[in-house]
């Protein structure tokens, strides 16, 4: 379509070449290229130079391709979401300061909360005989050294592989895949120690089923809601790398345990779910040392960053943190591990002025309890699931592969001779 006067738009809101462009997220030959689809109408600039165009009719196209904005930090695209608000150091889901729900509320209940907008005190997810026995068969096939990642990936193919409904995307469908999924996860994964699961041990809050694929100690009250609260506060955390690859997934119409796949793909890098376990070790060798002075003085000689300080979205400390150290003070067991972890943080306050984030505070849980080093990695991979379920249900209603990103071709260009 070629420019043509519009009397009847003259008042409309008009934009430049250079806005049009910046609101749909292309280069401004791409705006001329929707112009010669016929999928945007320009008008000549007074003058004759550049065309202008109207701007209910960009930003209609930019809802249509899937573009966003890009945003005021340098130009990534910004998906719309209600799920998560991180704002001058509050973290809320949904609008509710997530802190106070991890402080009332259990891991079911809020997750209960963001995906259906309705509370529902003491529920339980249950899972289903059938799934959770294929689950257990599938991660016992696994070589001794898997780790909980390997283990919860294919107990997630395995329950997917038993559920004929998978591909049924509408809400009702998802919301009971999940409701079974989650705790599949946690009873998939062995017990520690090998001891079988003692009677009823599928019963309770998913804190507690988790509690003994974690560590063989007893489980007690104060600990126990330690867990169940890092449950909540882990479930979703904006758009972080593995909740962009579960959208992704769910943007193809992937079914609920294929998104969930995805996530966990990518929290098995170091730099996401890894984290935890970085800092366990470092705390655990404070505690052994007596002292966090020469552990973090190590790690600054070396050139190592100390784990579980800092976070990019947070000025000062993590919330999620702050909660978790309050809550572990009632834990008798957790008063070395906490007064080493808060060592690491005044010893390194004199080189750089970082605070402690959610990975410190699960450091302390983890060592204060006996577990793995990859504990954390696994609290974070169960908890995640219900955060990438609620942005798949976002991800459903919008249109389908929107999330289309433009390569830059770098390579030598043709005609080149075939090799």
């Amino acid at each position: 379509m070629t420019d043509q006067p519009e009397p009847g738009r003259q008042d409309a809101p008009r934009l430049t070449t250079r806005e049009a462009a910046e609101l749909l997220g292309v280069k401004p030959e791409t705006v001329y290229a929707y112009v010669s689809r016929g999928q945007l109408s320009s008008v000549r600039a007074a003058g004759g130079r550049g065309s202008t165009f109207d701007a209910e009719e960009v930003r209609a196209l930019a809802r249509r391709s899937g573009r966003r904005e890009p945003s005021p930090a340098g130009g990534d695209l910004v998906f719309r979401t209600g799920i998560t608000l991180i704002e001058d150091d509050r973290y809320y889901l949904r609008g509710v300061d997530a802190t106070e729900l991890a402080r009332r509320h259990s891991y079911e209940e809020v997750a209960e909360w963001l995906w259906t907008g309705e509370l529902r005190p003491g529920v339980r997810f249950e899972a289903p005989p059938e799934t959770l026995a294929a689950a257990r068969r599938t991660v016992g096939a696994l070589p001794a050294h898997s780790g909980s990642t390997d283990r919860l990936r294919v107990a997630v193919t395995a329950a997917a592989a038993t559920d004929p409904l998978r591909f049924d995307l509408s809400p009702e469908a998802v919301l009971s895949s999940a409701r079974s999924l989650i705790p599949t996860l946690v009873g998939a994964l062995p017990v520690v120690g090998g001891a079988p699961e003692a009677e009823g041990g599928s019963m309770g809050s998913l804190a507690r089923q988790l509690w003994p694929r974690l560590t063989a100690r007893p489980a007690d009250a104060p600990a126990l809601a330690v867990l169940d609260a890092a449950l909540v506060l882990l479930i979703d955390h904006d758009l972080a790398a593995s909740t962009l690859a579960a959208r992704v997934a769910a943007s193809a119409h992937a079914h609920p345990y294929a998104v969930v796949s995805a996530g966990l793909g990518v929290l098995e890098g170091p730099l996401h779910g890894a984290a935890s376990g970085l800092a366990h070790r470092m705390l655990q060798e404070a505690v052994d040392r007596g002292s966090a002075v020469p552990v973090v003085a190590d790690h600054l000689r070396t050139g190592r960053r100390v784990p579980g300080l800092g976070h990019r979205l947070y000025r000062g400390e993590d919330p999620r943190a702050r909660t978790l150290f309050a809550l572990l003070e009632d834990v008798p067991q957790a008063a070395g591990a906490l007064a080493a972890a808060r060592e690491v943080v005044a010893t390194t306050a004199r080189h750089a002025p970082l605070h402690a984030n959610i990975d410190l505070a699960l450091a302390v849980l983890s060592v204060a309890c006996g577990m793995a080093a990859e504990a954390g990695e696994t609290v974070f991979a169960v908890s995640r699931t219900a955060g990438w379920i609620a942005h798949a249900l976002e991800e459903y209603g919008e249109r389908p592969l929107r999330i289309r990103p433009s390569g830059q071709y770098t390579g030598p260009r043709p005609p080149q001779p075939a090799p």
